[in-house]
């Protein structure tokens, strides 16, 4: 297998700003067609219901369903799916459920009030969604992990029913998913996928609930259903490629820190990987593992044309220089290979999820770390967070004023509504002054 040549760029060069936009680009523009293809569906679902998801489901996932019930998973057989696994991958489902469990414990809001000097009393009320719709890819692709990561902080959030939806092509299903599903307490299964399951979680039909948030990732038509459904429920984010940017200074492995890069860059072609280190023979060294391990690597190609087309190393002249350009990046996953991660990390502003030291491999934080792997991509941790409980939590605000409250206040607010030429809510407010 020939030497792969890695995109090299130096942050002291004068053209480095329009050189790292460049290797951040990822043409996100709506396909027209796929678009027009989605809200079809969507439509048909809204106007056919049932009858609908099963033409689609037989259509896509080659199947011979005749009523939407067929579609639903038993309890017994979830049930059945975890007492089947092998005793060394229960324990590491159980594993990863606990920690994932008792991270999202520590992210729960609570209500709270307090009470002002003339009686009146403010606060806001915490409360969960109602029900929640989970999509998981299914196929060729299995991801227990997601199960987990997205039903754990709902189920620890309180919500009452939690809905999972997953393509069974030509009526096959994967037990490790399944049985995730038992062990963080899905409620219900409809074995269906693509645009038309969003449509029916985000609508409802005559088998199918309609839920209040649709979390979950999926191919570029659940991600366009997702979006174009935004609003009639909510959705957790709208995932972009993954990617990793490992800062280094030099000292780690690397080995450790080429494998790494492949860990995200075996996801798909688009995933991004970029090293950033002040030390350029480190940064060689590095390329000589990339070259050496990638033939080892089942996913080879994969890997290959992820890092020719979207991967970097970057040449900085120190630490903090690493963290101006990690904070113009805003990445996925941001790995401190350094002595004193603690340091560096006052300094770092935008990331999904921060890896500390040379031992944290950000694979660790995909499965069991406990933290959630649901993260903002594409450069939108500059203003968004990882999946976590309070995505399933909602706030109303309480507001309960005393008689002395509502004339102090009545006053105040009359006067500005009258400002604002609104003189219904000013004599609605001055009824209530003494």
């Amino acid at each position: 297998m020939p030497n792969i040549n890695i995109t090299k760029l130096d942050a002291s060069s004068a053209d480095f700003d329009r050189q790292l936009k460049d290797l951040l680009a990822f043409d996100k523009t709506d396909d027209l067609e796929i678009h027009q293809r989605v809200l079809a569906i969507i439509a048909d679902v809204r106007n056919n219901g049932d009858q609908a998801v099963i033409d689609y489901t037989n259509r896509f996932d080659h199947r011979t369903v005749t009523q939407a019930s067929d579609l639903e998973l038993s309890s017994e057989l979830l049930k059945s799916a975890w007492n089947g696994l092998p005793a060394e991958q229960a324990q590491a489902l159980q594993a990863a459920a606990n920690r994932i469990r008792a991270y999202a414990e520590h992210q729960k809001m609570e209500s709270w009030q307090y009470t002002e000097t003339d009686g009146t009393v403010l606060g806001q009320k915490i409360t969960p969604l109602d029900r929640v719709g989970l999509y998981v890819p299914g196929g060729k692709a299995a991801y227990p992990s997601s199960v987990l990561m997205n039903a754990i902080p709902a189920k620890v959030a309180g919500v009452d029913e939690l809905i999972m939806v997953v393509p069974a092509p030509r009526g096959e299903t994967n037990q490790l998913v399944l049985a995730a599903a038992y062990l963080a307490g899905v409620d219900r299964v409809f074995t269906m996928g693509g645009a038309q399951a969003v449509a029916a979680l985000a609508y409802g039909t005559e088998t199918i609930p309609a839920v209040a948030k649709i979390v979950g990732p999926g191919n570029i038509y659940v991600a366009t259903a997702k979006k174009l459904v935004f609003g009639q429920v909510g959705i957790d984010m709208i995932a972009g490629p993954s990617e990793i940017l490992v800062i280094c200074d030099g000292k780690t492995n690397p080995d450790w820190i080429a494998m790494d890069l492949f860990s995200q860059a075996e996801h798909d072609e688009n995933a991004q990987s970029i090293l950033i280190s002040p030390d350029a023979a480190y940064l060689d060294a590095v390329e000589q593992s990339i070259n050496k391990l990638l033939p080892t690597m089942e996913r080879a190609e994969i890997i290959r044309t992820s890092l020719i087309t979207r991967g970097a190393l970057i040449k900085v002249s120190d630490l903090d220089a690493a963290a101006d350009v990690v904070n113009i990046i805003a990445p996925e996953h941001l790995e401190l290979s350094v002595e004193d991660p603690e340091a560096l990390c006052k300094n770092i502003r935008h990331a999904g999820a921060i890896f500390m030291g040379r031992y944290t491999a950000e694979a660790l934080g995909d499965y069991c770390a406990g933290p959630n792997h649901v993260l903002p991509t594409s450069s939108t941790a500059r203003f968004s967070s990882p999946l976590g409980v309070y995505d399933f939590q909602k706030r109303s605000s309480l507001i309960n004023c005393s008689e002395a409250g509502a004339d102090r206040l009545g006053k105040t607010a009359s006067l500005l509504a009258r400002g604002e030429s609104l003189t219904a809510h000013a004599r609605s407010a001055e009824y209530r002054i003494k």
